[in-house]
């Protein structure tokens, strides 16, 4: 011991070699389902061409409101209302004024109106009559009244108002859609997971690159260390590790050997495979999940947008009482025509406030902008609505819960004459030539390391090392039991029950201690459950992981439920399980294997230190990685709703106060409500909503 105590090394303690070895066991885990059709290119490109379409949309939007915008301000300046308003009197007064307004109008109302005429007829179709229906009666109303005035008949012309309401509605659009685009790209992000050719072997053992679309069933390729394996298939070479977490969940690096099973997608460690290839392309575990997610994104519900249901009652509101009010004035009230259809067309302008419009993407827009200073950005607004009705939460583990990598729980000596603190430092200084993560785990938890020599890694069963003159070596269960060295420490059991992963350290072949590892847990978990949980939320795990992996990462941080060794597939069926017994059900994970079930989840929420795919199919994308910003999802998500009912009621409240004036009720009383006055409501409709969306804030 005293050899080992004298030498002092630090200067060495940084210094790693590009060695790497493989070494402890693993369970093999096989993987199989159903075949499903294959998406392959066409899919791809579909997938792809529908962010496209998403995109021009937007920059339609954009393109029509400037445009619209453009002609609005001639179309101002020659409303004699604006004009007496501003003070200018005749001076932009001349002959066919009122023509050029009509023209310009004209512009307008089939251009810039033109998506909400086309979505009139859309939600007509449907018999769904929302916003659009509601925006295009009262353009519609407005353009065809004032067109009959320039032609003759009598009445004022509402060209200014229809012309600013359009331009009011573009920019609310456009403002939504810039806020909620969430085209997922999650197909595209699998498809990348495969790598782009294999080193196919002749019959004469010649190895040529080839696209993985020339492989079929029965060809052998090799694997070179750290590359994606390019299909599923049999091991029938070679001996390695590989990751497979980002598919399966299973957090510890995977042994393969010959006769095991390889998945598509999976990163090989250090060593060489040659595998066999059993499926591709529509047969294959990741076509599978690419199915699964396109099947889950294709029935997820969509909730209907408030203001949508705002805009349907007022078109019944404005119809009715459009209708209403030219009954009266002609057949009760005997009024002519003209005064008639003037009161008429005031109430149907104003019936469809300019504020409506706004209402909803202006709180989505601070919404999305406080989320982001916070680290969660919000992909899906229907969604993240949901997220205030949350009573169930689903946690993956590996990389969620836990940090996805491993590090020291405990040391146990065998050996009075070496110290806990002396057992780590000997192995970590063996292990600091290794990058497998297991090895790094033990690396990372010593410092002041021994200078080691003479490194050799033994696949599958661990690594040695000399260090002052002695055989120093980190070995797995399997190396002990071939080399017939017994263990007899009843803490060992214990320890294996937990799920923890046990590596024995020998001198000389002697057995002196013990090193125990783990997926480490994040701090944060324990305090964001119990968060949950005193929200009466029930807390659950999905993992891919092992029993006992999951049973001891549950126990301690102390969740409802936990369900281990599950597959993609069973991951998004348990989550249709838990929505079918009324729970409004949130998935939080990382990985590809959580895909499917982020898409079928009432709300997906995407750690952002994980794959790009299980970020492009999620709703809300955590960045820090930390499980308590689940908490701020659901406070956010209640204050936005909040907000978006506050500003519901302002954008339409006053219509109980206009419409009945804009009708004529105060008629008798010398009261009327003008278009001018009308407008002015409008207008501070407007600056209500704007200001109280402004005022949106969550607590930290």
């Amino acid at each position: 011991m005293k050899d080992f105590e004298k030498h002092n090394h630090a200067e060495m303690k940084n210094h790693k070699h590009n060695t790497s070895h493989e070494h402890h066991e693993h369970k093999t885990t096989e993987h199989g389902g159903k075949n499903h059709e294959h998406h392959g290119e066409n899919s791809h490109d579909k997938h792809k061409g529908h962010a496209n379409h998403h995109q021009h949309m937007i920059a339609d939007f954009r393109k029509r409101f400037w445009i619209s915008l453009a002609a609005t301000i001639p179309i101002l300046l020659l409303s004699p209302l604006i004009q007496k308003f501003l003070g200018l009197g005749d001076t932009l007064k001349f002959n066919g004024d009122s023509y050029v307004a009509f023209l310009l109008s004209s512009f307008v109302f089939f251009y810039g109106g033109y998506p909400f005429l086309k979505g009139m007829l859309s939600e007509i179709g449907k018999k769904q009559p929302g916003m659009m229906t509601l925006i295009a009666v009262a353009v519609s109303v407005a353009y065809f009244y004032s067109s009959a005035v320039v032609f003759g008949l009598e009445g004022k012309v509402f060209f200014w108002e229809l012309a600013t309401l359009i331009d009011i509605m573009l920019v609310g659009h456009w403002i939504e859609m810039r806020s909620v685009m969430g085209a997922s790209r999650a197909l595209e992000e699998l498809a990348k997971l495969m790598p782009s050719d294999a080193h196919l072997i002749r019959a004469n053992d010649e190895i040529i690159d080839v696209p993985l679309s020339e492989l079929k069933q029965g060809d052998k390729v090799l694997v070179k260390p750290g590359e994606k394996i390019p299909a599923d298939g049999i091991a029938i070479k070679g001996e390695t590790s590989v990751n497979e977490a980002m598919l399966t969940g299973e957090s510890k690096p995977v042994l393969k050997k010959a006769g095991d099973k390889v998945i598509g997608g999976a990163i090989n460690g250090e060593g060489s495979l040659v595998i066999e290839v059993e499926r591709t392309g529509k047969d294959s575990f990741l076509s599978q999940v690419i199915d699964l997610v396109k099947e889950a994104q294709e029935s997820k519900s969509k909730t209907q947008d408030l203001a949508n249901k705002a805009a349907f009652w007022l078109t019944i509101i404005a119809i009715l009482g459009g209708a209403v009010t030219m009954f009266i004035w002609l057949a009760i009230m005997n009024q002519d025509l003209a005064f008639a259809l003037e009161r008429t067309v005031t109430v149907m302008v104003i019936t469809c406030p300019h504020a409506l419009g706004l209402a909803v993407p202006l709180v989505v827009a601070v919404s999305t902008s406080i989320s982001a200073s916070k680290g969660l950005l919000i992909r899906n607004r229907a969604a993240f609505e949901q997220a205030r009705k949350l009573n169930a939460i689903i946690f993956d583990k590996t990389g969620t819960l836990t940090k996805g990598e491993f590090g020291v729980t405990d040391v146990i000596s065998f050996n009075s004459e070496y110290s806990n603190d002396l057992i780590l430092k000997l192995a970590a200084s063996v292990e600091r030539n290794s990058e497998h993560p297991i090895a790094q785990g033990i690396y990372k938890s010593a410092s002041d390391l021994f200078n080691a020599k003479d490194f050799k890694s033994i696949p599958g069963r661990g690594a040695q090392a000399i260090i002052n003159d002695k055989l120093v070596g980190v070995f797995s269960p399997g190396y002990l039991r071939e080399n017939n060295i017994t263990v007899n420490d009843g803490k060992i059991p214990q320890l294996s029950e937990q799920g923890k992963t046990v590596v024995y350290v020998l001198i000389n072949n002697e057995l002196i201690g013990a090193i125990a590892l783990a997926d480490i847990i994040r701090e944060e978990s324990k305090k964001a459950i119990a968060e949950f949980k005193k929200l009466g939320i029930k807390t659950i795990m999905l993992t891919g992981d092992n029993e006992k992996v999951a049973k001891y990462v549950a126990n301690e941080i102390g969740l409802d439920r936990y369900i281990a060794e599950v597959l993609p597939d069973g991951k998004a069926k348990m989550v249709k399980e838990i929505q079918k017994e009324g729970y409004v059900v949130a998935m939080t994970g990382d990985g590809v294997n959580d895909a499917p079930a982020l898409a079928q989840a009432d709300v997906g929420i995407a750690i952002g230190a994980g794959t790009d795919v299980a970020v492009e199919t999620a709703d809300i994308v955590l960045v820090k990685s930390n499980p308590l910003d689940v908490l701020s999802i659901i406070k956010l998500a209640k204050a936005t709703y909040k907000k978006m009912v506050q500003n519901l009621v302002w954008a339409t409240g006053y219509n109980a106060f206009a419409i009945p004036l804009a009708a004529g009720i105060l008629y008798s009383y010398g009261i009327l409500l003008s278009p001018a006055a009308g407008a002015a409501l409008m207008s501070l409709s407007t600056v209500i909503v704007a200001i109280n969306a402004k005022m949106l804030k969550i607590d930290n």
